[in-house]
């Protein structure tokens, strides 16, 4: 998958695949996690946040499965 990198302290890259709704995140550690079931538009939000780290954390974490890959 293709990430991009956002703009955030936390978060080093993110990238998405529609097919299969998965979101992945890099974060600065170097550790990349995928939540899964998540729609489009948070994605969208996600990479738009002025905060991409309290987007995350408010908004996917706790919300969606995930694994750590």
């Amino acid at each position: 998958m293709n990430r991009q990198p956002v703009n955030s302290s936390t978060i080093s890259s993110v990238g998405y695949d529609a097919a299969t709704a998965t979101l992945e995140v890099e974060f600065q550690t170097g550790q990349v996690y995928q939540y899964f079931d998540v729609p489009e538009h948070v994605y969208q939000e996600l990479t738009n946040a002025s905060s991409p780290g309290a987007y995350l954390a408010s908004n996917i974490k706790g919300v969606y499965r995930f694994a750590r890959t």
